[in-house]
């Protein structure tokens, strides 16, 4: 008969005690037994925080609350408690945009100014592209005009450069490069150095080049119910400037940019003008942007402004405006 190992004996002691023990451990838990630790995954790592967004800069200048909520083309005479602000460009000239600004600063309003006037055509060669020569010529009218009392009370929010320039189809069939868009920012900074320069056009497209803007302040998403959940977009194209050192003006696009739902046909065919139940949602969502430095809607008309719906919802929006933080449209 073989002769058992003395350490065969205390292994198979060691190994009974073991056994006992983890009886007695089972009987005594108050949780069931699980796999043993040589077949249990290993626990997920415990979701990181998402990293906190840079604080924006704030603006300083202005003694009014919040961020501006303005219209397009609205005359100084329909400025009130809810529209503080307009962005204009074809009623401006050298000789009147001073009568405008006053009035504009006598009802605490802030405004976009546009210097190269308000249609396109006054800044297309003969084949329908861009030229910057006649832009530059119109907006260099402008230089012996003195704007500096309202840059530095925060009157003029900033210089509005261009509309749209991403879309081909407007000018001419070519594109304006964002290297161009930032050189049409330097001639406005070396007239005006402390004015903000504005594009109209989502951050997104800015930062789709590896242009650095050096004289470019901001972007401009305006919304309409065709882009999505607008939370998300304005969110989007938030981090789109923050990627590239720019500031964010936001708005609606409230004539044309509906989902139909308001029964109101918008100026284009087959477009909808929004309802206030629209102007309230989306308006919020976009006021939930800590980037955004101020809020224009696209465009003014007495008639649908004066809607019941409409009026108690630009209302509403143009409070969380005021309750947003005074932020610069200067990043």
């Amino acid at each position: 008969m073989p002769r058992t190992s003395p350490w065969s004996d205390r292994a198979w002691r060691l190994r009974a005690l073991a056994a006992g023990l983890l009886i007695v451990t089972a009987a005594c838990s108050d949780e069931p037994t699980g796999p043993s630790s040589a077949t249990t995954p290993e626990s997920p790592a415990a979701p990181t925080a998402p990293a906190e967004l840079p604080a924006a800069t704030l603006d300083n200048r202005s003694s009014n609350p919040g961020i501006v909520f303005g219209t397009f083309n609205m005359r100084n005479n329909y400025l009130n408690s809810v529209h503080n602000g307009w962005m204009n460009g074809g009623p401006l000239e050298p000789s009147s945009i001073i009568s405008w600004l006053s009035g504009a600063r006598a009802k605490d309003a802030r405004v976009v100014v546009k210097l190269s006037k308000g249609k396109d055509s006054y800044i297309k060669n003969s084949n329908g592209t861009f030229s910057l020569t006649k832009w530059k010529d119109l907006v260099g009218r402008y230089r012996s005009v003195n704007l500096g009392s309202y840059l530095n009370d925060g009157t003029i929010i900033g210089h509005y450069l261009i509309d749209e320039p991403h879309r081909a189809s407007r000018w001419g069939g070519k594109a304006i490069s964002q290297a161009t868009l930032e050189e049409m920012a330097a001639f406005s900074k070396q007239l005006w150095p402390s004015m903000t320069t504005l594009v109209r056009v989502a951050p997104s497209y800015l930062a789709s080049s590896s242009v650095t803007y050096k004289h470019l302040d901001a972007g401009w998403t305006q919304y309409t119910a065709g882009k999505g959940d607008a939370a998300r977009w304005v969110a989007s194209e938030a981090a789109a400037a923050r990627k590239k050192g720019l500031g964010l003006v936001v708005g609606l696009n409230v004539i044309n940019g509906g989902n139909g739902s308001s029964k109101i046909r918008g100026e284009r065919s087959g477009m909808w003008s929004m309802s206030g139940s629209e102007i309230r949602k989306y308006g919020q969502a976009m006021l939930g942007e800590s980037l955004a430095c101020a809020f224009f809607n696209w465009q003014h008309d007495t008639g649908y402004y004066d809607r019941s719906d409409v009026k108690s919802a630009m209302a509403d929006v143009s409070a969380k405006a005021r309750a947003h933080a005074r932020t610069s449209c200067r990043q």
